[in-house]
């Protein structure tokens, strides 16, 4: 898969599977961790442009990448077009970013309420002033830009079809495509449908989205819809490794890797090892500790030593924690296939700026409170 800008600057994935951005979780030490692993495409956790331009410590300190990184992505919130434009041409010029992606998918209330996020392509004219700036600016550097979307606001108001016309005409690379409405969030089953329909409504690349739980579950998707690539996000929590299967899964192979307990917790200890390289080993391995449920989730490990697991903040306490384990206990196969992550429950009602379903113009409206705290969020 290639990702192309307007000039012909380009970006080729050549596994087509992409590692979602996801607050507190994709740091430079998850995303080494997963492309040790191999295959496609890691975003940097989402950032503000209002963040970018007002050199905010929080959001500066979240652009860290590792040597390794030879494509650096970021994922870019905002709802300002303007301010978009200039957050872009400074990761281009001073962070030497090689892809961008805009996040107009977030359903989390804080974000949403204010008319960001999931909500903002229901404005259409905003979304498509955003994608032009941020296009014009990106494309001065060769570098694509990409978008995320859901299906729309629920099920009443779909806005993917919009999106994806309005992305392709301003210039933008390919469009990734969460089956779900903010409405759902993150419950119930993925449409995945409505990429199918998105693929035979543009000519840019589609990257499908949600529910992909194991790499056949991918096969499947592309299979499906004909879609370009997938993007992964809570798939892949405590089990770096599912970008391995993923890789070898494009690549022809259906091997599927089952790790034995052993195997997970020497996984935990490299990630452990990355974390404390980033942050130290005290804020390192304490970071570690919301990733301890996600990794032993299903295999035979005794209360007290995932209590001792999630409390850990030394290499001496996971050490001593790891080597109670069972290291030949199999993987847990009742776990294939099964959620990870949040779920919840559906919204009967999406928190939105009062009149904001009225009309689908929003270039007269107010939306800078939108983009307050809202950097990895």
């Amino acid at each position: 898969m290639v990702l192309r800008a307007p000039s012909g600057g380009e970006v080729r994935v050549d596994i087509p599977v992409v590692l979602a951005p996801m607050a507190g979780i994709t740091n430079p030490a998850y995303r080494q961790l997963c492309r040790e692993q191999g295959a496609g495409l890691y975003v940097c956790e989402m950032i503000t442009s209002r963040g970018i331009i007002e050199n905010d410590a929080k959001t500066l300190s979240m652009l860290q990448f590792d040597p390794g990184e030879t494509v650096r992505s970021v994922q870019l919130y905002g709802v300002d077009p303007e301010v978009m434009g200039q957050g872009a041409k400074i990761l281009c010029e001073d962070f030497e970013v090689a892809h961008i992606d805009l996040n107009f998918g977030c359903p989390v209330p804080k974000v949403t309420r204010k008319g960001g996020g999931g909500v903002l392509p229901y404005k259409r004219d905003r979304l498509r002033a955003i994608c032009s700036a941020v296009v014009e600016a990106a494309d001065a550097y060769g570098v694509p830009v990409t978008i995320k979307t859901r299906k729309g606001i629920d099920a009443d108001h779909l806005t993917y079809i919009d999106a994806g016309h309005i992305a392709q005409e301003t210039g933008v690379a390919a469009i990734a495509l969460h089956g779900r409405t903010v409405s759902q969030a993150y419950s119930g089953q993925a449409d995945w449908d409505s990429i199918a329909h998105l693929v035979r409504e543009v000519d840019i690349p589609v990257l499908g989205n949600g529910d992909i739980w194991e790499a056949t579950t991918a096969l499947d998707m592309v299979e499906r819809t004909g879609c370009d690539g997938v993007v992964v996000g809570r798939g892949c929590l405590g089990r770096p490794w599912l970008f391995r299967d993923l890789a070898e899964a494009f690549a022809g192979g259906r091997v599927q890797h089952l790790p034995t307990l052993g195997e997970v917790a020497a996984m935990v200890r490299r990630h452990a090892e990355l974390l404390a390289d980033l942050m130290g080993e005290e804020r390192g391995l304490t970071d570690l500790r919301k990733h301890m449920s996600w990794y032993f989730k299903g295999f035979p490990v005794g209360g007290e030593i995932r209590r001792g697991l999630g409390l850990v903040s030394s290499f001496a306490d996971l050490d001593a924690q790891l080597a109670r384990l069972d290291a030949d206990a199999p993987y847990p196969r009742q776990e294939l296939g099964s959620p990870r992550g949040r779920q919840g429950s559906p919204r009967e009602r999406v928190v939105m700026p009062e009149g904001w379903l009225a009309d689908t113009c929003g270039m007269d409206l107010d939306l800078a409170a939108a983009e307050s705290d809202v950097s990895g969020g």
